[in-house]
């Protein structure tokens, strides 16, 4: 692949500086702080565990922070896509473009993520059985980091806008003020209630610092990441995760989770499909069914 892209574009090496250089080391500068900023209350609650509590609970933590990260896996993926298409419509001003692809990446990836926290929820009892009990993993961390990534997935593209505006030195002196108080919610909270204390504190700094970045893109660019079927999405999620919670089958946890998992799967993807909550996430899974029909 490397040979065949050089074949299509020969690189070419230049050790002049750019003219606007000064802007480009300002941006750069100021955006690796951010990444730094989300590193920190990433990893914020883990260090704070430590020195509250006795080690072994930081492993337990990460266990529980594991299983709630796969929420963030079609975030990531979508970025990509999404990343180089708001740069080019805020290079040309194409707000109605710029707002229907907001929408567009929240709803998509509210869907996707949506169920995947109805699934991990609804077998996390399950998964806990397969688990040694001297980890004593606690559910309500699973749920608190779950809905954490869930509103990360809700924001679709919202962190593109803001780093590919000028607005992104309010982002950082936003993150850093939640820096400090996730900081100050983890002195508080594990003392009063060891690991779940710190998913307390993480679901409360991460809650609010989403909640400020939806409003900072509504204030400058006035737009919102709804659409009509958004509150539809929603509660669907919440009614699967509640249902499908209390509901157990007499078997071996690996067997009940597979059962269960494509059951809620089938549930779900025919009830989007059904009422359309998402034009791409209907082509999607027609695509599928054709090629299952060949």
């Amino acid at each position: 692949m490397a040979i065949y892209s050089f074949r299509l574009y020969r690189p070419k090496i230049n050790f002049l500086f750019p003219e606007n250089l000064s802007s480009v080391l300002k941006y750069t500068s100021l955006i690796l702080i951010a990444a730094s900023v989300a590193m920190v209350m990433l990893d914020l609650d883990k260090v704070m565990i430590e020195y509250y509590l006795p080690i072994e609970n930081v492993a337990i933590y990460g266990i529980m922070v594991y299983i709630a990260t796969v929420i963030s896996v079609p975030q990531k993926a979508m970025h990509q896509i999404t990343h180089p298409m708001t740069a080019k419509m805020l290079n040309l001003k194409d707000k109605e473009g710029l707002g229907n692809l907001y929408k567009r990446s929240s709803i998509n990836l509210l869907i996707i993520s949506g169920l995947i926290f109805i699934l991990i929820i609804s077998n996390v009892r399950q998964l806990y059985e397969l688990i040694p009990e001297e980890y004593e993993l606690s559910i309500l961390v699973v749920l608190l980091i779950s809905l954490v990534k869930l509103y990360d997935n809700f924001l679709g593209n919202n962190n593109s806008i803001l780093f590919n505006s000028d607005y992104y030195r309010i982002v950082l002196a936003i993150g850093v003020f939640l820096a400090v108080l996730a900081f100050i919610f983890n002195i508080v909270f594990i003392p009063l209630y060891g690991i779940e204390g710190a998913a307390i504190a993480s679901f409360l700094a991460f809650g609010i610092y989403n909640t400020s970045k939806i409003y900072l893109v509504y204030t400058k660019f006035k737009l919102l990441p709804f659409v009509s079927k958004t509150w539809l999405v929603l509660g669907l999620t919440l009614t699967f995760s509640l249902s499908f919670y209390f509901w157990e089958f007499p078997f071996h946890p690996l067997l009940s989770i597979a059962l269960k998992s494509i059951l809620i799967t089938g549930l779900f993807v025919l009830i989007a499909y059904k009422l359309n909550f998402s034009s791409e996430i209907r082509n999607l899974i027609e695509r599928g069914i054709r090629r299952k029909s060949l």
